[in-house]
């Protein structure tokens, strides 16, 4: 079937094809529901349609296709529930829960990780990971509420890229959602923010925020509960514990006691924008009716994303802005500091928050420009023939250039 993928995609154009949320039609491969896309090209598939893997555009990662009008036979079916089944984790969340409870009563000398299989290690299970590459040393539970320096990033850019933040960049995003009033953070996709988050409420620090981290990363559930993390794909809505799952998601976004919540989320750069947009709406809509709020109103958004989607994204959501602000990475290979790093990183925030409310940090180089009042980099020039600051690269742009 992946070949059948390969060239149908190669054929031509294609176009997603967003279903109604009430539709349960739609196949099912490890990543949840198959997202239904509609051949644009020319050719003899011209106007047909498929279901294909919403979350892996690579065909190695998972090769699940199958034409919308095509009759499956019932031994196909079986065939690939069992392999649905074949790719779900070890153990449940409550599962991997309970195991992280017993890991952490273990003397410190007792404590094993296993590299080859991201597994926490209980006594008795060693001789399963004999083979294996296994960390030992300073598995303290300081070391454990730090899960994403200890997991070995993800990093197929196409579906589950985990590019985490640089502290930098993490720090500023923390710093200027307090700075608003802020008080609840929805992490989509930011484990490292979540986890910044968590260590900051340890600290005593006042105020106290809350955060939920919703991932398609199943490897969290070893270490946050279930009101902490939910297992989740961006790019169709789903969440993989279902009614549970979204009963905590619902719950999060209930603005009790004043408390504001924010979306913060970071999806990999060769992610889909058009079901990214529509799951991103369908949790506004989620919230609305959480708050009773009116139509109008929309849950305040940070989508991170580079500044070349900037008219995609808008299209979606046309009261968006793009920040100047430039977010870094400490695993990519390119959008970071350093010598092996671009000197500017392309990635930028995409908000509904009013921009002249976000102070951008001026040791790293933004100005508050008092004609746009907003921050912009301190290279970006404000135009007298478009009146606005114009540049996306944090350089200063000729009016000659078009702008």
């Amino acid at each position: 079937m992946g070949k059948i993928l390969d060239d149908v995609v190669d054929s031509g154009g294609i176009e997603v094809i967003i279903q109604n949320e009430s539709d349960k039609t739609a196949p099912r491969c490890p990543h949840g529901p198959a997202l239904l896309f509609e051949k644009t090209g020319n050719g003899e598939e011209e106007g047909r349609r498929f279901y294909a893997c919403s979350a892996c555009r690579d065909r190695k990662d998972c090769n699940f296709f199958q034409w919308a009008d095509e009759k499956i036979s019932e031994a196909r079916m079986l065939a690939r529930e069992e392999h649905n089944r074949s790719k779900m984790p070890l153990f449940s969340h409550q599962e991997y829960c309970s195991r992280f409870r017993e890991f952490v009563s273990l003397p410190l000398e007792q404590r094993r990780f296993c590299v080859d299989c991201q597994l926490l290690i209980l006594p008795g299970e060693s001789a399963n990971h004999a083979k294996h590459r296994a960390l030992s040393e300073d598995i303290t539970v300081q070391r454990l509420k730090r899960p994403s320096l200890l997991l070995c990033p993800l990093d197929n850019k196409k579906s589950n890229a985990q590019y985490l933040f640089a502290d930098r960049s993490c720090h500023f995003l923390l710093d200027m959602l307090l700075g608003l009033g802020f008080q609840k953070i929805l992490c989509v996709g930011t484990p490292r923010l979540h986890e910044v988050i968590k260590l900051r409420n340890m600290e005593g620090k006042s105020p106290t925020m809350k955060s939920l981290l919703l991932d398609i990363d199943y490897r969290y559930w070893q270490f946050y509960g279930q009101d902490e993390f939910c297992r989740y794909n961006m790019f169709n809505h789903h969440f993989f514990d279902d009614e549970e799952a979204v009963m905590f998601f619902q719950g999060f976004l209930r603005e009790e006691g004043g408390a504001t919540v924010v979306m913060v989320t970071d999806p990999p750069f060769g992610g889909l924008v058009k079901p990214l947009a529509n799951s991103f709406s369908q949790m506004s809509i989620t919230w609305k009716n959480q708050n009773k709020v009116s139509n109008a109103a929309a849950m305040p958004m940070i989508w991170i994303f580079p500044y070349f989607f900037e008219s995609r994204i808008l299209e979606y959501f046309p009261s968006f802005s793009m920040l100047d602000y430039q977010v870094d990475y400490k695993n990519h290979p390119l959008y970071k500091h350093g010598k092996t790093g671009r000197k500017q990183s392309p990635i930028r925030l995409f908000t509904n928050l009013s921009p002249k409310d976000i102070i951008l940090p001026e040791d790293e180089g933004y100005r508050f420009c008092s004609v746009c009042e907003r921050y912009v980099s301190a290279g970006n020039k404000h135009c007298p023939k478009c009146d606005t600051c114009p540049s996306k690269k944090k350089e200063t742009v000729s009016i000659n250039q078009g702008y």
